[in-house]
């Protein structure tokens, strides 16, 4: 790979004029200049701590901070940490839900000199422990709520804070350390090539330069006030916290799935949200609680990523917001941050071949490779790589991984070049549309997922010699994963043990719809394994632990039927798990619709979510059957659920399978 060069291109003249309108109404900006990128992360934030004091700083329903009283809580929380292990850089695990005190920890981290690592509450227990033994975290930051959870992970080899039980009198003075621009800042772990969790490092300098491109695309303002509705642990998450927080603006995390979206539209609404970010899926689904005539006249920008962009979300967003208000698509990768952009506006006309991802952003390149790292021509499929100064620091404990895939540059320098995976095609006049993943990294229910992970998973079994995953489309039309395996002895696995063991190691949406069982993997002639002669799946009930009883009524025989279509089998036994038999949080949905359509009752979902078999729901049904729907709530109820987001619905779902859960890992 010999030949980098190519010219950054301009914003054409359309795009220059819609930018151009992206400022909130105050126009005052915080100036955020380029050579600011050069200090630390609590460096910049004391400085806006400093302008703007009694400025609001975040909010959520129960906690509410000024930037002073922000940075008192975090130095306090700073404080403490240097008491407990020193002035030494070092990680440190984070595990919060969405809120205030996530951010405060954050700050508290990082202004003590150490980097954090944010650990999801909501993971399988064994995942979160791989996290903790890759990292090296020595001590883990927590809440009340999980601090039972963190001391089981902790197991006497990690302290744990309680950051509720540090001390009020302890010293609010700014710790005052002297860390680094290329000091690390936060490992996020992500679905690994390698069958683990892989850690993407970012260092201070990476996320001043994203907040100061925040700022340089968007203006933001301190008169902003931003939601942040991704995950706090996630990297787009983070993104949205620094860039607002840098920036002088104020932050509201919301928890969609706890607090659900009618709140989330009235959180837009009264608190006269400016800068709303999230997947074009959730964007749809507020949308469609949206009165027709409400405006939400404070958003000045709604910016999409995770997902792509349709045609009919442009239309979407030109009929429901008003002329001041912008839309952004976006391309970004952890290892190297937002890649390109595209503006639209009321006027913007899409093509039929979609919406691109737009021009790269400033101080980065992007090149499309072929095959053999040579760059490709206008309107011609590659590799997408970036060229920048400001990529992520690599990998944690990966240097084979990091020289994979950050190139240093022939002559030397700052830039390296990043190979994202991903696909692109970039227009005569540097607009790029993004065509998916290179390698196997697949998207299901819109998580995109490492398929070598979920098979490492499965290798872990003692009952499995060989095994492959793949995705295929079901009978629905949805995509599922289809887990292959050969096994280790004459009589396979079942399948609700393999389930029950997935289910210590893995997500929800990583565990396989259906499983396979082979007496060997095909093969292509040079040994690797030929995906494409696997067989399509039996549409059949698979082998379970529990026997197969039929039904005994008609209600039971109703539901057996419903059960057994929407999941895609010939029969369903009125004491088959949902979940051993294939079944997850989308599908949970579509059986719950179909049954308050089926027998109009006013039955409460959360127990109808919580229905492990067909047996325990037709007793609920029966309970109810004489309770009708009077006129209109069915279309109502029947609303809400197709609205209900795949964390939502997961949290309808998570009291049984947190039961399950620990019932199988206690077994």
């Amino acid at each position: 790979m010999s030949d980098f060069s190519r010219p950054f291109v301009d914003l054409p003249p359309e795009q220059l004029a819609i930018r151009a309108k992206c400022f909130h109404p105050t126009g005052a900006s915080t100036g955020f200049r380029v050579e600011e990128i050069e200090q630390s992360i609590p460096e910049r934030f004391e400085g806006m701590v400093r302008k703007y004091p009694e400025r609001l700083a975040v909010k959520t329903k129960t906690h509410e901070l000024t930037y002073n009283e922000l940075n008192n809580a975090a130095n306090r929380l700073a404080n403490a940490i240097l008491a407990k292990c020193g002035e030494k850089s070092e990680p440190i695990a984070l595990m919060f839900e969405q809120g205030v005190p996530a951010i405060v920890a954050i700050l508290g981290t990082l202004k003590a000199g150490k980097f954090y690592v944010p650990l999801d509450p909501s993971l399988p227990f064994r995942r979160s422990e791989d996290i903790l033994l890759d990292s090296k975290a020595g001590l883990i930051i927590t809440n009340a709520k999980n601090v039972s959870k963190a001391k089981d992970l902790a197991k006497d080899r990690r302290q744990v804070i309680n950051i509720e039980d540090v001390k009020s009198d302890v010293r609010t003075k700014n710790p005052e350390l002297s860390i680094r621009p290329d000091a690390f800042a936060y490992i996020v772990y992500t679905s690994g090539s390698t069958g683990h969790p892989k850690g993407v490092i970012h260092n201070h300098r990476y996320v001043l330069y994203h907040a100061f491109e925040y700022d340089n695309s968007f203006h933001i303002a301190p008169a902003d006030r931003i939601s942040l509705v991704v995950s706090w642990g996630f990297t787009g998450g983070s993104f949205i916290i620094y860039s607002t927080l840098l920036n002088g603006a104020s932050l509201f995390p919301f928890d969609v799935k706890a607090e659900g979206l009618e709140n989330l539209a009235r959180l837009l609404r009264e608190e006269e949200i400016t800068i709303y970010h999230s997947t074009p899926t959730l964007f749809r689904h507020l949308l469609d609680i949206l009165s027709p005539d409400e405006r939400l006249p404070s958003l000045r920008l709604i910016r999409f990523g995770g997902e792509p962009v349709n045609k009919s979300d442009v239309v979407l967003y030109q009929r429901h917001f008003s002329r001041n208000c912008l839309m952004l698509n976006s391309l970004a990768a952890t290892e190297c941050g937002i890649i390109c952009r595209y503006f639209l506006d009321k006027g913007t006309q899409v093509a039929e071949t979609g919406v691109p991802v737009g021009y790269v952003t400033d101080h980065k390149e992007i090149l499309l490779l072929d095959d053999y790292g040579k760059p490709v021509g206008s309107n011609q499929t590659g590799e997408i790589a970036v060229k920048s100064r400001y990529l992520s620091s690599g990998y944690w404990r990966r240097p084979d991984l990091t020289a994979d895939k950050f190139i240093e540059m022939p002559r030397g320098g700052k830039e390296q070049i990043y190979l994202t995976g991903d696909l692109g095609r970039i227009t005569p006049d540097g607009c790029l549309y993004h065509l998916g993943r290179k390698d196997f990294r697949v998207k299901i229910r819109g998580y995109r997922i490492e398929l070598a992970e979920v098979e490492s998973a499965l290798l872990d079994h003692h009952g499995i010699k060989h095994a492959t995953v793949v995705s295929r489309v079901d009978q629905s039309g949805n995509s599922q994963l289809v887990a292959y395996f050969v096994p280790a002895a004459k009589l396979a696995p079942r399948v609700s043990d393999l389930r029950k063991f997935l289910m210590q190691k893995l997500p929800d949406h990583m565990i396989p719809t259906a499983f396979v069982s082979l007496d060997k993997l095909p093969l292509t002639p040079t040994g690797k394994i030929n995906r494409h002669s696997l067989p399509e799946p039996e549409y059949s009930r698979p082998e379970l632990e529990t026997p197969f009883v039929p039904a005994r009524n008609a209600i039971e025989r109703k539901l057996t039927s419903i059960w057994a279509g929407v999941l895609s089998l010939d029969r369903v036994g009125i004491h088959d798990d949902f979940f051993d038999l294939g079944g997850h949080s989308l599908a949970a949905t579509r059986v719950v619709s179909q049954v308050i359509k089926e027998f109009q009752s006013e039955i409460p979902l959360r127990v109808l979510f919580q229905s492990p078999t067909v047996a325990v729901m037709a007793e609920v049904v029966a309970k109810h059957h004489g309770e009708r729907l009077v006129e209109g709530e069915l279309e109502k109820i029947l609303t809400e659920l197709e609205l209900l987001t795949e964390e939502e619905t997961q949290r309808l779902l998570s009291a049984e399978s947190e039961t399950r859960g620990k019932r199988n890992y206690d077994e």
